[in-house]
């Protein structure tokens, strides 16, 4: 095989060939500015975004790191035009900076005076500048920061925020590596130090870390870095309370110095944690819980998860863009396209750590990934033939042929706990049944759910079937199997999500399993290959076996 694995072309799209011998050094080169759209067995197809090089410059790398990359994986001459227009559009990254002037506040600076003219004559930047101080600098009101930063890239052109943070009230925060009660010494892993300090030289960002590398740890080793009270925005109240259990753990803070703010409790104190849903629920058409992001001085705001942040939220984080934010998360895709709000309003990305890089230090465990395809019945095909287009996904989803199949999976796996995971209630409901195993869904009081995860964490409870809650910020460490049934069409956010769930390392250093389940010939199978993407891109191979290799009386090992 002669040349590289990559194929460059001049329409920003790269092929990868993945047999290649040096497709998994390519991979890592390439995966801090491009981003992977399509994975099927031999040929991945990786494209070339603004916001992806932009992140990217962001995160300290620059034009000549990643034309470097691409010619030498090249497996021909790299167009030159498409170099040109790489280094063009990393280079329009901070051409245009957000400052505090000693004495005219908020401005805006041009290291490029051009530019300047262009987007002041902008119709969308109306009503956000104030007066023009020179020919390389005109005033912004306070209040536009973040809404002048979103329109700013929508326009192209990127502005690094310069202007600093306010330190917030004080609150003494430090870690306890030493060990708290009782609790053995820890120190900080090298990756959650290097983010911890790239997203506190950056100011605000985002850090992108593999579930189960400790994203907690990063957010409290950035609260003792910031030593000032701290807002923490988290998907449910058992993230939560997960949060708190952890920070009490590892921390100096006490149990009365952290305030829950959700559903169940309205408490307000030096760090707070607040669900999204609680912020996000309105009364009479408005949100009357925002009013706790200027309930203190909060000198540090934390969003978990931030992949899953609200639009309500984004609306609300533009008016703080004089605190430090930090975003946490496996995976910056969104499903919705908003991207750029993240980038924009909580902050570029400061710091990504590939999957496989994590899982070759031992931080998390390797994974196999195994999809099963069933072959429906002929009544289910009528049925799914016959169905409305808006219904033939969760026909073939929840089809009953799969019951046998997932329970065929469990047994597989005697000695190992096993979260059974799909979207869908009566499927979830029928999957309990089947197995005899307990459900945790949307209506399950928090009160049963943490029962029901302490039973597993133990040990007691072997086998739990989990709808979209189990999606994120739960710690289920001994988790070492996944069965997916069903999910949220195509999304590879949660397809990350999930796989994350058994990524946590095993005592015995023992490999965990990914088995998505899916419906032969419908629409199942292409939003599973949708899903998939993310986690290709991450280095991660589906091997696809057929339903009845699963089911045979003489099953080949996965193992």
């Amino acid at each position: 095989m002669s040349g590289g694995p990559l194929i460059v072309q001049s329409d920003k799209t790269l092929l990868l060939e993945v047999d290649h011998p040096d497709a998994q050094a390519c991979r890592m080169a390439i995966a801090p500015f491009a981003e992977l759209e399509r994975s099927p067995e031999h040929v991945h197809t990786y494209r070339l975004t603004p916001l992806g090089l932009w992140n990217a410059r962001a995160a300290g790398h620059d034009a000549e790191g990643v034309v470097d990359a691409l010619i030498k994986y090249s497996r021909y001459p790299v167009p030159h035009a498409l170099l040109v227009d790489v280094a063009e559009t990393m280079d329009r990254y901070g051409r245009l900076q957000l400052a505090n002037d000693p004495a005219h506040g908020l401005v805006l600076r041009a290291l490029d005076r051009v530019v300047l003219v262009e987007v002041a004559k902008s119709k969308k930047l109306a009503g956000m500048f104030g007066a023009k101080i020179d020919d390389d600098t005109i005033q912004v009101h306070p209040s536009e920061r973040g809404r002048l930063k979103q329109a700013l890239l929508k326009l192209g052109w990127p502005a690094e925020d310069l202007a600093g943070y306010v330190d917030g009230e004080a609150h003494q925060i430090e870690l306890a590596e030493a060990g708290k009660e009782g609790r053995k010494p820890w120190t900080l892993r090298s990756y959650q130090r290097e983010a911890v300090e790239s997203f506190w030289a950056g100011g605000s960002g985002v850090v992108v870390l593999p579930c189960g590398a400790g994203k907690t740890l990063v957010g409290a080793a950035a609260m003792a870095e910031a030593k000032a009270t701290t807002l923490i925005l988290v998907t449910n109240t058992v993230a939560g309370r997960q949060w708190k259990r952890e920070l009490i753990a590892r921390t100096s803070l006490t149990e009365d110095e952290i305030g829950e703010y959700s559903g169940e409790r309205k408490e307000i104190r030096p760090v707070t944690i607040a669900t999204y849903q609680v912020l996000t629920s309105r009364r009479g058409g408005t949100f009357t819980h925002l009013d706790l992001f200027g309930a203190r001085d909060w000198g540090l705001v934390i969003y978990d998860e931030v992949h899953l942040l609200p639009a309500p939220i984004f609306r609300f984080t533009a008016d703080l863009q004089a605190r430090r934010r930090l975003g946490l998360t496996a995976t910056l895709v969104r499903e919705d396209g908003r991207e750029g709000d993240v980038f924009s309003l909580i902050g570029p990305k400061r710091y990504d750590a590939p999957w496989k890089d994590i899982e070759s230090q031992g931080w998390i465990a390797p994974a196999e990934c195994t999809e099963v395809r069933v072959t429906l019945t002929d009544a289910e095909r009528m049925t799914y033939a016959t169905a409305e287009s808006e219904e033939r996904y969760r026909m073939a989803a929840t089809a009953r042929t799969k019951l046998p199949v997932v329970k065929a999976l469990v047994d597989r796996h005697p000695d190992d706990q096993v979260l059974v995971i799909g979207a869908y209630i009566d499927q979830l409901h029928q999957l309990g049944e089947y197995l005899d195993a307990p459900i945790v869904q949307g209506s399950t009081t928090n009160k049963e759910r943490e029962r029901l995860f302490d039973a597993f964490r133990s040990g007691e409870l072997r086998t739990l079937v989990i709808s979209k809650v189990g999606n994120f910020s739960i710690d289920l460490p001994e988790a070492a199997v996944a069965i997916q049934v069903s999910g949220t069409f195509g999304s590879r956010q949660e397809e990350a999500q999930r796989l994350g769930r058994v990524l946590r390392p095993k005592a015995d250093g023992r490999q965990a399993h990914f088995y998505t389940v899916v419906s032969r010939d419908t629409i199942d199978t292409e939003y599973a290959a949708h899903r998939q993407r993310f986690l290709a891109e991450q280095g991660y191979a589906y091997t696809i076996v057929d339903a009845d290799d699963v089911l045979g009386p003489s099953l080949p090992s996965f193992d």
